[in-house]
């Protein structure tokens, strides 16, 4: 047992023998060059081996309302914002298609733009030789009459394309609607933070104005439509006017000026016209006032520019009526000259209902009826209004 009576400087002498006892094996280890197990001295710690012994306590970073807002609205991995991240990638590719079809649109109305330029080019050709004056069926305007006509249905194609294009914007503004409903429907999810509904606004917005790009795509490509069906359906009745004029080598209501009072005193004596007809009444053979009155007493009866002109004028003051052809032949005679005549005015009246049709009247419109009378001498067509 020790004895702990020692006094203490004999504790201090014996600890300075064993500091003495404990360098003499260091002093040796180094003048023997191998490294000790143990090396105790009185030098301070390196610098490296204090920081981490000495690190308790320790100062924190001051902590501001701006620090501590821009850690709190950081990113978030939630299930709403990967249901964002899906309603974006699904709103991308419909606005790429958007784009696609704004250019589809924009190509469709270009080509109409040029097909019409050409349509218009061949017929302004054709009715300036023809106020320049040409010979009947010139094959130079019948080529022109090809072109205008193939440039019609070129245009008549790509009104099919434009109903195309609205059916595919039609699609687009479905999923347009899908992606709103499930943007707004996302506002429910449970599981959100704070930036999850910040960014669904953000969302809805820009879906909002794609729905107004497509209703503006859709406006337009309606108005296209329309307007092409319109052009077409006036054009065609032109165009068929037109080439009744090319035929018979004259152009169809040109001006007073070039009609002298001689020629048309001359046609007066085989076609008697009328400006104004009753609708109210119905078309018979006593009726005193036909809207024409075509007298076949000649071989040939040029009726076709009085016909054009009653016929504009009637269309321009009834736009919703009806024509009927009424085939007049006389009763002079025994039974077999009045079969001939009767035969004769209904090809009267058949090649006038042809010319009408090629004036652009519509056939659903055209009556033909034939009849006869003891006051005429001759075959008559009457057009009747109604």
């Amino acid at each position: 047992m020790k004895n702990f009576s020692t006094p203490p400087y004999a504790f201090r002498a014996i600890l300075a023998v064993s500091v003495l006892t404990l360098t003499a094996p260091v002093a040796l280890a180094q003048t023997s060059g191998k490294t000790p197990a143990l090396i105790i001295t009185n030098q301070p710690l390196p610098a490296a081996l204090a920081g981490q012994i000495y690190t308790k306590p320790a100062r924190t970073e001051t902590i501001t309302p701006q620090s501590l807002l821009g850690s709190y609205y950081g990113t978030s991995d939630t299930m709403v914002s990967k249901k964002i991240g899906n309603l974006h990638h699904d709103l991308g590719e419909l606005q790429s298609d958007l784009a696609r079809l704004s250019e589809r649109l924009g190509a469709l109305e270009k080509l109409n733009q040029d097909k019409a330029a050409a349509y218009y080019a061949d017929t302004a050709t054709i009715s300036t030789q023809l106020q320049s004056g040409t010979t009947p069926g010139n094959p130079r305007l019948l080529q022109k009459l090809a072109n205008a006509q193939d440039s019609l249905d070129s245009l008549a194609k790509n009104v099919n394309d434009f109903n195309d294009l609205a059916i595919e914007i039609t699609k687009a503004g479905s999923v347009a609607s899908y992606l709103l409903e499930g943007t707004r429907a996302a506002y429910g999810l449970t599981g959100a933070v704070e930036e999850d509904h910040v960014q669904l606004a953000q969302l809805e917005d820009t879906v909002n104005n794609t729905v107004v790009i497509i209703d503006r795509l859709q406006n337009n490509v309606n108005d296209d439509i329309t307007r092409a069906s319109a052009y077409l359906t006036t054009e065609r009745n032109n165009l068929r006017t037109l080439s009744l004029a090319v035929t018979d080598g004259d152009l169809f209501g040109k001006a007073l000026s070039n009609r002298p009072f001689t020629s048309l005193a001359k046609q007066t004596e085989t076609v008697t016209t009328a400006k104004t007809a009753d609708p109210a009444q119905d078309p018979s053979v006593s009726n005193p006032r036909p809207l024409v009155k075509i007298r076949f007493d000649k071989t040939n009866v040029n009726y076709e520019q009085p016909v054009y002109m009653a016929l504009s004028e009637a269309m321009d003051k009834y736009p919703a009526a009806r024509f009927e052809l009424v085939a007049v032949h006389p009763t002079q005679g025994n039974a077999a000259q009045v079969a001939i005549e009767s035969t004769k005015s209904r090809r009267n009246a058949e090649k006038v209902l042809r010319s009408m049709t090629q004036m652009g009247v519509p056939l659903d419109k055209l009556d033909i009826s034939y009849a006869s009378s003891e006051s005429v001498t001759d075959n008559e067509v009457h057009i009747y209004i109604r």
